[in-house]
């Protein structure tokens, strides 16, 4: 049994997440642990929400709130919906805690101790207004290339320029709304990356070859421009402290790290919460998992903007502690999912985000649509039309349509126990040999971190029920062959079965309730073997049985209509 570590992209802390933030991280991060888990590995799915940083700092003022306030109610309101979207995450942690601190500031020790660290004298606007250094996104004004009046001091979120601070026209602080800025001189520290490249260029050359080339190129790009030292510090309220036991200037003029400094390290800082969250007399070991962990296999998951810091900057600051941390084995990273060719956007609120989608339709119709439709080799567009013809051909059709025809026509002439039949024959014995096929296709997917092509085969599978239902046709048999009638249906229940365990990954609501239906004594099964899929007999003949609500329900063209009307979005 392996033991998998399995991490996704930290969601940032500033509001609800949106579709293309679910399948670029956590919900393919979900299903793969959920297999692994499945197929009997020790599996730990880690992730937490991303609080540090100045977007945290304005929401909050625009909120009304202390940061910690607003940070503690949006932790809250997100993960009640990645609960509403069953993420089955073992701890869901918080970059704000303890453990967080205490490791970040370990980690910029480590890296000053070898070396790695320099102070060093940079100018920065400061306000006279609001007695403070001003981040860049703390300074907005009017972009000198658009003419947009709110752009920030590093972009501007109109034309998407890079800017400086003192590119904007009439810069103003976003704290106070005051104009009377000045450039100063201020001290911050700096991780020298340059001393590490070569090394970063080692760990890249190792364990890259079998990341997908999106995430590969995206290092290897990093890498030929060449590591930049990179300022970890910034002027802010809010953040993981300087410790003032290496840094007392630093530390009494109030630094805290910058955000992508600490918030890889709340990998290792939530699996340090899950350890302490243990129950009494339960042993949590977070260190295995994490130091001179090489009985262990890491998958990071995440969209291809946040490949950089996690394929180069992360490990340069692993590598520059000279301790054993487990870096990265496999990066999945994933392009973009937009919305009618437009990009999903936060700030802009442009898309369907996670919670308006719960209220709209139950988690299971956007789990499998999302994976089946992941943007793993280039950006894929989300349409109401795509996702109504996925939902009502796979899902209504192929798979709930076979599951409420077989149970509701068997309880009708055979009554609500698995009818016995005959032996099996040879349309069953090729059934048998397609469906071990597929699944061998399906868990090469899985195990590959394919997740299209797995969607493809799990459909491929629903579909196989469909064929040799429609090839034995029970209804007409029962007119001629009642025992044929009913060795049809016995096995089709066993598909129910089978595929009740192995969808759990895409579709965990629906896979339990066709678990469900069947009253077995002692329904245990994992996972399915090849000869249990040749076989179909896992549900006996006399099991009583109960029909379940219909799994999936079409969406009509009103409902393509009122969504369009809400969220926006032409007719294909």
């Amino acid at each position: 049994m392996a033991r998998h570590l399995i991490t996704s992209a930290l969601p940032y802390i500033n509001g609800i997440k949106h579709l293309g933030n679910m399948v670029g991280s956590m919900l393919p991060a979900d299903v793969y642990a959920r297999y692994l888990r499945q197929r009997g590995h020790d599996v730990l799915y880690i992730c937490a929400t991303d609080e540090h940083g100045t977007p945290a700092e304005l929401a909050a003022k625009e909120a009304g709130q202390s940061v910690e306030e607003f940070c503690a109610a949006a932790h809250d309101a997100q993960k009640a919906i990645y609960d509403g979207f069953s993420l089955a995450f073992d701890h869901f942690g918080r970059s704000s805690s303890q453990e967080n601190v205490e490791l970040t500031q370990h980690f910029a020790r480590k890296l000053n101790e070898n070396g790695f660290i320099e102070e060093r004298a940079i100018r920065q606007v400061y306000s006279n207004t609001d007695e403070r250094f001003l981040p860049d996104r703390y300074i907005v004004g009017t972009c000198p290339h658009c003419g947009y009046d709110k752009a920030r001091g590093d972009q501007c979120e109109n034309c998407t320029r890079v800017l400086d601070p003192t590119d904007l026209i009439d810069a103003r602080s976003a704290i106070s709304g005051s104009s009377d800025l000045e450039v100063r001189e201020t001290k911050h520290l700096f991780l020298l990356q340059s001393k590490l490249q070569h090394e970063v260029e080692g760990f890249i050359d190792a364990e890259s070859e079998e990341w997908p080339t999106l995430a590969s190129s995206i290092a290897r790009k990093w890498l030929t421009e060449g590591l930049q030292d990179r300022a970890i510090t910034r002027d802010l309220d809010w953040g993981v402290p300087v410790p003032a036991d290496t840094w007392p200037e630093l530390a009494a003029e109030g630094k805290v790290f910058y955000v992508w400094f600490d918030a890889p390290v709340e990998y290792i800082g939530a699996t340090k919460e899950w350890a302490d969250a243990a129950a009494d007399g339960e042993r949590r070991d977070w260190k295995s998992w994490w130091y001179q962990a090489e009985n262990v296999r890491y998958t990071e998951f995440m969209a291809k903007d946040n490949v950089p810091f996690h394929s180069v900057m992360f490990p340069a600051t692993q590598l520059g502690t000279r301790e054993p941390w487990k870096r990265v084995d496999f990066l999945k990273a994933f392009n973009w999912l937009n919305y009618y060719g437009g990009k999903f956007s936060t700030s802009q609120k442009r898309g369907i985000f996670t919670d308006a989608a719960l209220e709209l339709l139950p988690a299971d119709y956007w789990r499998y649509f999302l994976i089946a439709n992941a943007p793993e080799s280039d950006d894929t567009s989300f349409t109401w039309e795509l996702f109504a013809a996925t939902v009502n051909k796979d899902l209504a059709d192929v798979l709930g349509n076979f599951v409420n025809r077989v149970l509701s026509f068997s309880r009708k002439r055979f009554g609500e126990t698995v009818p016995a039949g005959g032996e099996p024959g040879e349309a069953e014995a090729k059934l048998g040999e397609e469906v071990a096929r597929l699944l061998a296709e399906y868990e090469g997917h899985m195990e590959a971190v394919q997740f299209r092509k797995a969607a493809a085969s799990l459909r491929a599978l629903w579909s196989a029920g469909n064929s040799y239902l429609e090839e034995k046709a029970p209804w007409l048999e029962i007119k001629t062959d009642k025992e044929a009638a009913a060795l049809t249906l016995r096995t089709a229940m066993n598909l129910i079965h089978l595929y009740a365990v192995v969808s759990e990954p895409f579709v965990p609501a629906s896979a339990k309730a066709m678990r469900a239906a069947f009253a077995l004594a002692d329904d245990t099964a994992a996972w399915v073997t090849p000869e249990q899929a040749r076989a179909l007999d896992t549900v006996p003949a006399g099991t009583a049985f109960t029909v379940p609500p219909v799994l999936f329900a079409k969406i009509t063209d009103e409902d393509l209509e009122s969504y369009r009307e809400r969220f926006g979005g032409s007719p294909e």
